[in-house]
């Protein structure tokens, strides 16, 4: 889409356009409310416990409206989401931090090569550079000044890697944990959930699942390496159109809502 931020052949897009995100989407979330103020805000002010699936739609159709969507459609949304965030605050946090705004970006990105690269292929030095480039967007289109975001990627990864080792997972973070991982949904989808714990679990980064709590035995890592493989094997091979149907569904869903005037996106 040639109007958009990005072009159809970067990064943020080749990533992006794959549906598998949406089942690794709980590793992203769990990982940005591992950041006691973004859990507080969520905890507080999120309906994730009371429409699950309600919450998922807005997150990925603001997620596709950046990466996919026109420019007027990003800025749009983005627009409605920094408001929405706006009342996001309490006695320690505010969703429109950018300290916050930075690790939810954070997030996005290293989920997303951690994703790519075991289905796909390894990503080089020069791509992972591109692609973190790329991926800033989704800090700085909601408000967060571009200075504040680490530069490069070697900025990042001393970032990152710093966060892993001194973040401290609070209650609220706990909480908000069950209430992904457990969420109230259909029966027709609830057999699903082992296999999304499972891969939720597989890719937090230790330090983090650690202090979740959650129990992950050798047998565990063999079920997730049989997972992965699978995946790997079976997923790549399936007809683009099946791959990205849900991109095309929430974009498709995102501008029949804004035709009538506008969406009200769950992204806090």
């Amino acid at each position: 889409m040639s109007n958009g931020l990005f072009k159809d052949d970067d990064l943020i897009r080749v990533v992006a356009r794959e549906g598998i995100l949406i089942a690794a989407g709980g590793a992203a979330s769990l990982l940005q409310t591992a950041h006691p103020k973004v859990a507080q805000g969520v905890y507080d002010h999120s309906y994730t416990a009371d429409d699950p699936l309600g919450r998922l739609r807005g997150t990925m159709q603001w997620v596709y409206a950046v990466s996919w969507g026109t420019r007027e459609e990003a800025e749009r949304l983005s627009a409605i989401v920094t408001r929405m965030h706006d009342r996001v605050t309490g006695p320690d946090y505010r969703a429109n931090d950018p300290e916050l705004q930075v690790w939810v970006a954070a997030t996005l990105f290293a989920t997303g090569v951690q994703v790519y690269e075991s289905l796909f292929r390894r990503l080089d030095e020069a791509e992972r550079a591109a692609y973190y480039d790329q991926s800033k967007v989704f800090a700085t289109i909601l408000g967060c000044p571009p200075e504040l975001v680490p530069a490069t990627y070697d900025d990042f990864r001393a970032y990152y890697a710093d966060m892993l080792a001194t973040l401290e997972i609070s209650d609220a973070s706990r909480a908000v944990a069950e209430q992904v991982l457990d969420p109230d949904l259909p029966w027709y989808l609830r057999p699903g959930l082992p296999m999304i714990r499972l891969l939720t679990a597989g890719l937090m980064p230790e330090p983090i699942r650690r202090q979740y709590g959650w129990h992950w035995s050798p047998a565990r890592q063999v079920r997730f390496t049989a997972l992965m493989r699978t995946l790997a094997a079976v997923y790549p091979r399936l007809p683009m159109r099946l791959r990205t149907l849900p991109r095309d569904y929430y974009l498709h869903e995102l501008r029949k809502r804004m035709a009538r005037g506008g969406p009200r996106p769950g992204t806090a």
